[in-house]
């Protein structure tokens, strides 16, 4: 009984290690509820709060800039002088109406320096919608890639628990052969429920990743299976870029920014001026004439000290970040491309690892069959077999991680396209 049962097992080890690195959605039933592709779920990235939050402020930031050409608008007043007195003045039969229009102009650079700062803020909210997109693919990525791992860490548990339950079962027919003392078969049943509680574990935290990954996705209903895989996917080698980093660009746009509100604080101190131009009738003589006057604000007491020095130092502020994150982006980019290339090289030693590890317990399981195996040699075959087929789903994860960092640094989205 014994020998067919082991027999029978290790014929089902190549066919299990395939289930455990094919895709998820391979052995779910056709009514599941699959998640979008990636890909799929990168098209509806416009769709999504986020982006449209900074859609939102890209337009008024660039409805501020239209506001910022708009001229003053003039002033228009009516008066009436010399009325209602005594005298000659009783009435308003001798009185003077006057009729006048005052039209601010700004001189000085003050307009064109509300233009440029306008500007500036316009083109530092276009940079921030881009890197909200960059980063919002890189979210969907790495919920999409946690997702999916978890799922397969999901069924290596259950395969876990089937090679435990297969190896209690035979550890069981040896003690009733009276090869094996009863103590193997309590240390048996021990770890098929540890694996058991391994695989209610997975369960949780695999429904716990589908329901990230549908509430970062705006997905309609929960997902209960992953379709197309994306911790297989290879990163194609990075281009070479002209253009900065995105995180560079928008530290330079801050930059430019705080500079235009400089000029915009400076521009504050000179006078402002009006001309007005009216028109007087003499209400007794039923004469006229014209008034003409220009008006002239004096810089006395308020010469805008404070704004010019708060505008320098934010000024001085942005020209750190900028050298920080030039600094941090460098560092970074390097970082990112050495631990992208060192984990596809840990993914193709884990895969490695993984094919050792299964024809180790295949001899193992053969030779306990056989007698000549001890059943505390197979129970650590079947451990590494298991650290082995979990090890090369964290390298296939630390390899997404790896490429999410350096698309985020190079402006771009992960396993897709560029700038």
């Amino acid at each position: 009984m014994f020998t067919a049962l082991g027999r029978s097992f290790v014929a089902t080890v190549p066919v299990v290690a395939a289930l455990a690195f094919s895709s998820p959605a391979m052995s779910s039933d056709a009514a599941i509820n699959t998640a979008p592709t990636y890909d799929d779920l990168l098209t509806r990235l416009d769709t999504l709060p986020s982006v449209r939050e900074a859609v939102a402020r890209h337009d008024a930031a660039t409805a501020r800039v239209e506001q910022a050409r708009a001229l003053p608008n003039p002033s228009m007043a009516y008066s009436q002088e010399n009325v209602y007195g005594s005298g000659p003045y009783r009435g308003a039969g001798s009185g003077e109406m006057t009729l006048s229009l005052t039209q601010p102009l700004e001189l000085f650079g003050k307009r064109t320096a509300r233009i440029e700062a306008a500007r500036s803020e316009a083109n530092a909210a276009n940079l921030r919608r881009v890197q909200v997109r960059w980063q919002l693919a890189s979210q969907l990525a790495w919920r999409y890639a946690e997702a999916e791992a978890a799922a397969r860490r999901y069924e290596l548990a259950a395969e876990a628990l089937s090679l435990t339950e297969q190896d209690a079962n035979g550890t069981a027919a040896l003690v009733e052969q009276g090869r094996e003392p009863l103590l193997r078969a309590v240390q048996a049943q021990s770890e098929v429920e540890s694996a058991k509680a391994a695989l209610d574990e997975a369960r949780a935290l695999r429904n716990s990743a589908f329901a990230q990954l549908s509430a970062v996705a705006m997905l309609d209903s929960p997902i209960q299976a992953i379709g197309t895989s994306l911790l297989d996917r290879v990163p194609e080698a990075a281009k070479a870029s002209a253009d900065a980093p995105i995180a560079i660009q928008l530290a330079r746009a801050d930059l430019d920014t705080a500079s235009q509100q400089v000029k915009v604080e400076q521009r504050r101190t000179l006078p402002d001026i009006s001309v007005t131009v009216g028109k007087t009738r003499f209400q007794e003589t039923a004469d006229q004439a014209f008034t003409l006057g220009i008006e002239l604000s004096i810089p006395l007491f308020d010469r805008n000290r404070g704004g010019i020095r708060a505008a320098y130092a934010e000024q001085q502020a942005a020209e750190a970040r900028l050298m920080a994150q030039q600094q941090a982006v460098h560092a970074g980019r390097l970082a990112a491309e050495v631990t992208l290339s060192a984990s596809n090289s840990r993914t193709r030693a884990a895969d490695s690892g993984v094919a050792a590890a299964e024809e180790a317990y295949r001899l193992s399981r053969i030779g306990f069959e056989a007698g000549r195996i001890s059943q505390l040699e197979l129970r650590s075959t079947r451990a590494a077999l298991i650290a082995a087929r979990n090890a090369a789903v964290d390298a296939r994860l630390a390899r997404v991680l790896a490429e999410i960092d350096l698309a985020l640094l190079e402006g771009r989205i992960p396993f897709g396209a560029s700038r």
